[in-house]
């Protein structure tokens, strides 16, 4: 059974991919920050299995590494969607450089070294017969200013040059790198902003008029690690409701 790693997996778009990939045949283990996750391991079923690992720290990342390797022998898909928001949204005239870090090293340092992590293994134990991937799932943010959270802008706009470094690099070995930027998506990291998006998405922000939740973001994820798109890499998926198209 092919293995997928789904970085920050216990809720939220993480949760929503796993599920998808489960759902494709995959063996998943999602990771997260917590010591548990035993309500998305129910939600999943038998072929979920939880590894407690934050994306930005080396440590955390090597053992993530040597217990799929221990545990399941193969990695064919890694999908790096650990991320976090600002605690505090700041006008970037007053980002503290402790936001500015928290974020980044999540975001963009926790990709960038994980993708280098996985990609060395995967090479290592390359069969060229069931090439693996890597999928990184990044934001409209990536291209979309919000100055007062300049530093999650930053972070994804990183994630995207990351994905763009390794598609490159790793083109040799037949490991293609993939990049899926959500949009407006309903999960708890929004759940805050429910009214300003509303009011956004009544208005016509987006040509697809509705939110964006999960299992949107697992369906196209799920299509990728399915082998979908075999002559692509570096590839950049927008699944965002059309926000990316530029109107008039």
């Amino acid at each position: 059974m092919k293995t997928a790693i789904v970085t920050g997996g216990r809720r939220g778009i993480g949760l929503g991919i796993a599920k998808a990939l489960i759902q494709a045949g995959f063996r998943v283990v999602i990771t997260g920050v917590s010591d548990s996750a035993e309500d998305a391991l129910a939600t999943l079923g038998e072929n979920a299995a939880y590894f407690k690992c934050n994306s930005a720290e080396d440590a955390d990342r090597k053992a993530l590494m040597d217990y799929v390797d221990r545990e399941f022998g193969r990695l064919d898909v890694l999908v790096n969607n650990a991320g976090v928001a600002p605690k505090i949204r700041a006008d970037i005239l007053e980002t503290t450089e402790e936001s500015f870090d928290y974020v980044v090293d999540t975001n963009t340092k926790g990709t960038f070294f994980m993708t280098q992590l996985a990609a060395n293994y995967m090479i290592a134990h390359l069969n060229p017969e069931t090439p693996p991937m890597i999928i990184n799932v990044s934001s409209m943010s990536a291209y979309t200013s919000s100055v007062n959270r300049g530093e999650y802008c930053i972070s994804k706009a990183g994630i995207s040059m990351v994905t763009a470094l390794f598609a490159d690099r790793l083109s040799e070995y037949g490991i293609n790198v993939y990049e899926v930027r959500p949009g407006i998506i309903k999960t708890d990291m929004t759940s805050k902003v429910t009214g300003k998006y509303d009011a956004l998405i009544e208005d016509g922000i987006t040509p697809i008029k509705r939110w964006g939740y999960p299992e949107d973001i697992g369906k196209a994820v799920a299509a990728i690690a399915g082998g979908a798109f075999p002559f692509s890499t570096g590839e950049v998926f927008n699944v965002d409701g059309g926000f990316h198209l530029r109107r008039l």
